[in-house]
C-alpha cells in the first residue's frame, strides 16, 4: 500500500516530467512564405524589408515570432506558379504575394492557407475577392489605388514641361495590367491634347535602348513607363537613358526616382507592406482573412530627383517642390 507522502512525491515527479518534456519541445515558428515577383535571394529588395519592420513594429522577433521563406522570381513570371505551389508544398502559415500572377496562383493552389496581397489592381474587378468588405475566402490584405493615379501622372508632366505635346509610354504589351493601364494613359491624353507614342518592349528580352531612340527620333517632350516586373529590373538603365536623351521621366513609385528617374507619383509602396504586416499579425493570432476587410491605401507620394532635373535642363517649378513628400537632392 502507498502511503500518501510517497503518491504526492511520484505525482509531483511524474508533473515535473510531464512539464521539462514540455519545455524541451520545440516552439514551432510561423512561416511566411513572400512571392517577388523581381528579386532574387541575393537581393530581396526593400519591400520584403518593409514586412519585417511592420511586424517589428508589431513586437514580433524574426527567429523567434516568425520566419520568412522567401522567393524571388528574378523577373521570370512564368516561374510564379511553381514558387507558390513550392510555397504550398512547404505548407507556410500565410502567403503573402506582391504581384497579381502570384495573387491568382495563389487562390488556385490553395484554399486553406491564408493569403496577404499587395496589389495595385481592383482586386473585385480582376475577380480576387467577392468585395472589399466581405473579402470571402482565404484572401485579403491591401490595395494600393496605384493604377488609378495614371491621369494625375500625366498632368504632373505638363506641369514640369510646358507646352508639352508628344509622351512616349515605355510598356510591356502582352501583360494584362500593363495593357489596362496603357489604355487609361491614352483616354488622359485625349482629354488633355497630348500627343501619345507607344514605345512597346517584349517581356523575355526587353530593348529599352532602342526604345529610346525611337523616342529620341519621332522627338517625344517626356517619357513615361508603366511598371511591370520586366521593366522594374531595368530601372536603373532606364533612367540613365532618360538622362542621357534628356527626356523628362514619371514613373510609378519612389524606387525608380531613387534609381535616377525625374519624377513618381504613386501611393506609398513601403507603407502598403507595412499594413500587409498588421494582417499577417492578425492571421497568425487566429483571424481569418475572410472577416479582414481589403483596405484601399489612399496615401500618395509625389518624388522628385533634383539632381536628374539639373541633368536634363528641367526646371521643378516651386508650387510643385513644396506639394513634394520626398525631394532627392
Amino acid at each position: 500500500m502507498v502511503d500518501r507522502r510517497t503518491f504526492v512525491a511520484v505525482t509531483a515527479g511524474g508533473l515535473l516530467g510531464v512539464a521539462l518534456a514540455a519545455a524541451a519541445q520545440p516552439t514551432k515558428i510561423p512561416r511566411i512564405g513572400y512571392v517577388s515577383g523581381t528579386g532574387s535571394a541575393a537581393d530581396q529588395g526593400p519591400y520584403v524589408e518593409a514586412l519585417r519592420q511592420g511586424l517589428r513594429d508589431l513586437g514580433r522577433v524574426e527567429g523567434r515570432d516568425f520566419s520568412i521563406e522567401y522567393r524571388g522570381a528574378e523577373g521570370k513570371l512564368d516561374r510564379v506558379p511553381s514558387i507558390v505551389n513550392e510555397l504550398v508544398q512547404l505548407k507556410v502559415d500565410v502567403i503573402v504575394a506582391t504581384i497579381p500572377g502570384a495573387i491568382h496562383a495563389a487562390k488556385q493552389a490553395t484554399i486553406t492557407i491564408p493569403i496577404v496581397m499587395v496589389t495595385s489592381v481592383d482586386p473585385v474587378a480582376s475577380g480576387i475577392v467577392a468585395s472589399l468588405a466581405r473579402p470571402g475566402g482565404n484572401i485579403t490584405g491591401v490595395a494600393t489605388l496605384a493604377q488609378d493615379l495614371n491621369a494625375k501622372r500625366l498632368e504632373l508632366l505638363t506641369e514640369v514641361v510646358p507646352r508639352l505635346s508628344r509622351v512616349a509610354v515605355l510598356w510591356t504589351p502582352n501583360n494584362p495590367v500593363a495593357t489596362t493601364n496603357f489604355k487609361e494613359y491614352e483616354a488622359a491624353a485625349r482629354a488633355l491634347k497630348i500627343q501619345l507614342q507607344s514605345l512597346e518592349v517584349r517581356l523575355d528580352d526587353p530593348d529599352v535602348d532602342g526604345a529610346f531612340q525611337t523616342a529620341a527620333n519621332d522627338r517625344a517632350g517626356a517619357l513615361i513607363t508603366i511598371t511591370t516586373a520586366t521593366l522594374f529590373l531595368q530601372q536603373k538603365r532606364i533612367a540613365d537613358l532618360a538622362v542621357k536623351n534628356r527626356l523628362p521621366t514619371m514613373f510609378q513609385g519612389s524606387a525608380w526616382v531613387e534609381s535616377g528617374g525625374l519624377m513618381s507619383y504613386s501611393t506609398n509602396d513601403l507603407e502598403a507592406f507595412r499594413v500587409a504586416a498588421v494582417y499577417v499579425d492578425k492571421i497568425l493570432k487566429g483571424a481569418r482573412p475572410a472577416d479582414l476587410p481589403v483596405e484601399q491605401l489612399a496615401k500618395f507620394e509625389l518624388a522628385m530627383n533634383l539632381k536628374t532635373a539639373k541633368a536634363i535642363g528641367v526646371t521643378i517649378p516651386q508650387s510643385l517642390l513644396l506639394r513634394a513628400n520626398k525631394v532627392l537632392q
